[in-house]
């Protein structure tokens, strides 16, 4: 059976839907119409709190994102390595890295034999993704539907619509470009906006805060931020034009240019005019980048999330003027969240700054095995993660499970380790209520090569990270925000637990498609009108 066929087997009816909201109205008994165009925005490193916490100060798009439409309130990212990658990858399939194949930013999109059109940066593709996406579930009801996904970084543009081959763009080296997994060159509007050279424009300019000094709480002298230089306001762009565009991903003003690479993106391609649907994924990196140099407590942050919703509220704005708003869905999310550095953590909660260092019980680890005969490339230490090389086992006199029990019973002694597990036994733990055993299960494959994993305490670093990072299976680096918009949703606050992996069930549901293979997420009805 052919994949279209078995495709075309899964796809269900549309079911009927309420009365159009949004300034939109329908005539009484008639069901609204699919979205022409689903805008989905992902805002990479944003914790679900910040909302709460700006939200006076949220006038534009994020404001209106979420005074206006179904928020989920405790949304997670429900897998244990919790970075830019997997949870891209997790965003528009409906699934868990565990099926999804994306276990790290390591093991992301970086691809050699894919290399970038123009011959500039690292090459990249989808080639690890597994499996599909909406936009290859909308393409089984319409063949017409087509997809634009943008971002600053390359899984943030690639892993919203996997191995689809539409049109991805990221920035490079100061300008949007592709890899050849996508085109041998770059389209006309493409070229047209890099010649516009607006982050060039920037040169000598500062980036100072938007709002007057009395609307930050937050201090602007702490020396744990930005490497312990620089970290107070202003902060200035280079004067050279061309370093300026290099360096240019680091300021908030990158959401804004790749707000309108978007829209330039969505003219020339015309999306969003139907009869089918489209879908335009947008990644907004900057609060990342700024994130982790001045953590989730400064006030550069603080200012860049006002800044985002200011940028978010022209761009939905300007595609209103462009599109009909009645027939546009907007859904936003995270891909993970983030920990404050442990210093400063401590120094609020009055408790010890926790730094792990298992350094020393890996060097131990490994010296045991050379005194064995098992060479030192046998063993692999990443993102928690420890795989070894069977084979090179085979040939000694050790043992692997006795060796590793070995070391997992050493790591667990080390201060600020939580937990040591075995991958194998992970299927077998109570994924109800035991979270971090949930989160590793959902993050691993079942051809995994790792062996063990180790979950941190909460609002542990790892030693030697000196900057604000993310990663662990702890809720402050899962929790993120969940939210759709438009006239096919009831306004509102949901506080049931939800799922970024219920986001595009959700959206196929309003779209009448469905998957076309299992997924982790469910479609949330709850949130969608009924007729």
């Amino acid at each position: 059976m052919t994949f279209n066929r078995v495709a075309r087997r899964a796809t269900i009816a549309a079911g009927a839907f309420a009365a159009l909201a949004s300034g939109a109205s329908v005539a009484r008994g008639q069901q609204p119409a699919a979205p022409q165009l689903i805008v989905f925005i992902t805002v990479d490193q944003m914790r679900a709190d910040y909302f709460e916490r700006f939200l006076p100060q949220l006038t534009g798009g994020l404001g209106r994102l979420y005074r206006g439409g179904a928020v989920f309130t405790d949304a997670h990212q429900d897998h244990a390595i919790t970075e830019t990658a997997p949870g891209h990858s997790v965003t528009l399939s409906g699934r868990f890295p565990s099926h999804t194949g994306i276990v790290a930013n390591i093991y992301g999109v970086n691809d050699p034999k894919s290399p970038i059109v123009d011959g500039v940066g690292p090459g990249a593709s989808p080639f690890r993704f597994r499996g599909s996406t909406l936009i290859d579930w909308l393409r089984v009801k319409d063949e017409r539907s087509r997809a634009l996904s943008v971002s600053r970084k390359d899984r943030g543009a690639i892993l919203p619509i996997g191995r689809a081959r539409q049109s991805a763009f990221w920035f490079v080296d100061g300008h949007f470009s592709t890899s050849k997994y996508y085109a041998d060159t770059l389209p006309t509007w493409v070229t047209r906006f890099n010649a516009r050279k607006i982050p060039q424009t920037y040169a000598g300019k500062l980036w100072e805060p938007l709002l007057p000094a009395n609307a930050y709480p937050e201090p602007d002298s702490v020396p744990q931020e930005n490497f312990g230089s620089g970290f107070q306001f202003p902060h200035g762009f280079p004067d050279d034009p061309e370093q300026t565009a290099k360096l240019f991903t680091e300021f908030p003003q990158m959401d804004s240019l790749t707000a309108q690479f978007a829209l330039a993106g969505l003219g020339a391609m015309n999306l969003g005019r139907g009869p089918q649907t489209d879908l335009l994924a947008v990644s907004f990196s900057t609060t990342d980048a700024v994130g982790h140099r001045f953590g989730p407590d400064s006030r550069e942050l603080h200012d860049q999330i006002v800044r985002l919703d200011r940028y978010l509220g022209i761009f939905i704005d300007s595609l209103y003027r462009i599109r009909d708003s009645s027939r546009i869905v907007f859904a936003l999310t995270a891909d993970h969240g983030v920990a404050p550095y442990p210093e400063l953590h401590a120094q609020r909660e009055h408790v010890p700054a926790e730094r792990v260092n298992v350094g020393p019980v890996l060097a131990e680890f490994v010296k045991r095995l050379q005194a064995g005969g098992v060479d030192t490339n046998a063993v692999d230490f990443e993102e928690g993660m420890i795989a070894i090389d069977h084979a090179a086992f085979a040939r000694s006199k050790l043992k692997p499970d006795e060796e590793l029990s070995k070391l997992a019973s050493a790591l667990r002694k080390v201060t600020g380790v939580a937990r040591v597990d075995f991958v194998r036994e992970l299927a077998h733990a109570d994924t109800a209520q035991d979270v971090l055993a949930r989160r590793w299960f959902h993050m691993l494959p079942s051809d995994t090569q790792a062996e063990l994993v180790i979950s941190l305490k909460p609002y542990a670093y790892y030693s030697g990270v000196d900057m604000a990072t993310h990663g662990t299976p702890n809720d402050y680096d899962s929790h993120v925000p969940e939210i759709f918009y438009g006239p096919w949703f009831t306004t509102g606050k949901y506080t049931k637990r939800a799922l970024v992996a219920d986001m595009a069930p959700t959206l196929a549901a309003i779209a009448g498609v469905s998957p076309i293979e299992p997924v982790d997420g469910r479609a949330h009805l709850e949130a969608i009108r009924k007729p």
